[in-house]
């Protein structure tokens, strides 16, 4: 008994939280760092199952539950998870599974609080900065989107070029900055420039720059190539870029030279390309949106940003960093959401994806004073009403579009509808199904590739 005493008092002076489950996933050990850093007690732990406790969606979110039944060993890793009051919770863990004549009894979780760290430098990017975003700020828990995020954080080891297909609002520039921020480029120039914001009589001369003489008011000017020279060039929705200027884009990306406009000389540089595509890049050439050669060019890594539908359980992640966010900048004290608030981010739709999710919690949020709890009453009614109009695979291809919902995002969840039943119909076989919806293989295996991300 005293032996035991004395571990308790060491585990408890240490700097470092410390947590042991064993096989029953009930706590052995919980000291009283760990105990700070989550705001929590034992008594949290009673009568409850340990991934209740910590929201987790699935085993495989819990890395101690991991290390329980496949002795998986993990070392500095960043982990971001919630208490039992729903506080975001950010840390570097060391986990490991602890044996005995070969079986996991038990496992060790060693935690290094980092949260307010975490929330000081990530609200410092998000407010301040507004173009310092990182991979730490990509929120996301959904396997579909943890896996494109480390696609995204390989890609940023090279220069190659990186096209990012995702819907309106799913942080496709947030994905561009984290690639240029994780790379040798850090700390160089990040130029980025909205193609469908360019008129088509300036396009030539702000991608290409201009020399004094080549038009009536023409100076000497770099173009974007140029003051991107040793950084990075984001082109957003590159597929508004007039056609005819699309073969030079091209040439000059694999010349890696630019002409300016009116003049002869061609000026080297160094630029890393990211380009980013708010459609389908096939349906894209087909409409003769996009050269097939250009897309061929850009597209050397490709990362299909999952839109937030398609995120299960990252609407409520995102919900509370919002939360947060917007209790700081409005000197607001709402602690939490509502079970039935929660309920009703989690189902909803999302046709504006993470955009549209800040904004009605912004809104919300303008609107509240005194509030602790983030109730329903307080989302926009039209959400509450989508509820009994949700979007299950078999419904919905013909009521009416709701407000926020545009033909394109609608048109897309009748495709993926459509792919589904004929994938079924055809027992999985991709040729077969791709003959009865009118499309080639290579289209759809495409959209097959697009719709599992």
């Amino acid at each position: 008994m005293m032996t035991k005493s004395i571990y308790a008092q060491l585990f408890d002076k240490l700097d470092l939280g410390i947590r042991v489950i064993d096989q029953d996933r009930k706590p052995l050990i919980y000291n009283e760092k760990m105990r700070a850093i989550e705001s929590m007690t034992f008594s949290d732990f009673t009568d409850r199952p340990f991934m209740d406790v910590f929201q987790f969606q699935n085993e495989k979110e819990s890395r101690l539950i991991q290390a329980l039944k496949y002795a998986r060993v993990v070392e500095n890793k960043k982990q971001t998870y919630f208490n039992a009051k729903g506080e975001v919770i950010t840390t570097i863990n060391h986990v490991y599974p602890l044996m005995d004549n070969d079986e996991v009894v038990a496992a060790v979780e060693i935690a290094k609080d980092v949260s307010q760290m975490e929330q000081i430098l990530r609200d410092k990017r998000t407010n301040e900065e507004g173009t310092r975003f990182q991979f730490s700020d990509l929120l996301g828990e959904s396997p579909n989107f943890v896996e494109i995020v480390e696609q995204a954080r390989r890609s940023s080891r090279t220069s190659s070029p990186v096209l990012i297909i995702g819907e309106t609002g799913t942080g496709k520039e947030l994905f561009a900055q984290s690639i240029h921020n994780e790379s040798e480029r850090e700390g160089k120039a990040f130029v980025t420039q909205n193609c469908a914001a360019l008129p088509e009589s300036l396009v030539e001369g702000i991608l290409f720059g201009t020399a004094k003489g080549a038009f009536t008011g023409a100076i000497d000017r770099p173009g974007l190539f140029e003051q991107a020279d040793g950084g990075t060039l984001l082109l957003d929705e590159v597929n508004a870029l007039p056609l005819h200027l699309q073969p030079k884009l091209l040439r000059v990306l694999q010349e890696k030279k630019v002409t300016r406009v009116g003049e002869a000389k061609e000026r080297p540089f160094d630029v890393r390309l990211l380009a980013t595509l708010n459609e389908d890049p096939l349906e894209a050439i087909e409409a003769e949106r996009l050269r097939k050669d250009l897309y061929y060019r850009l597209s050397v890594v490709s990362l299909f940003i999952p839109p937030l539908r398609e995120r299960k359980g990252d609407a409520t992640t995102l919900a509370r960093f919002f939360l947060r966010k917007y209790n700081n900048r409005f000197h607001l004290n709402v602690q939490q959401f509502s079970d039935e608030v929660l309920r009703v981010l989690q189902s909803y739709h999302w046709p504006g994806n993470v955009r549209e999710l800040e904004h009605i919690i912004e809104g919300a949020m303008n609107v509240l004073s005194e509030e602790t709890v983030f109730d329903i009453q307080h989302l926009p009614t039209h959400i509450g009403e989508r509820q009994s109009h949700s979007h299950p695979a078999h419904k919905g291809l013909s009521k009416h579009l709701h407000q926020e919902e545009s033909l394109p995002e609608r048109l897309a969840l009748i495709e993926h509808n459509l792919i589904i039943q004929a994938m079924k119909a055809n027992k999985d076989n991709v040729s077969q199904a791709a003959k009865s919806l009118g499309i080639s293989r290579q289209n759809l295996q495409y959209k097959l590739d697009k719709y599992s991300k």
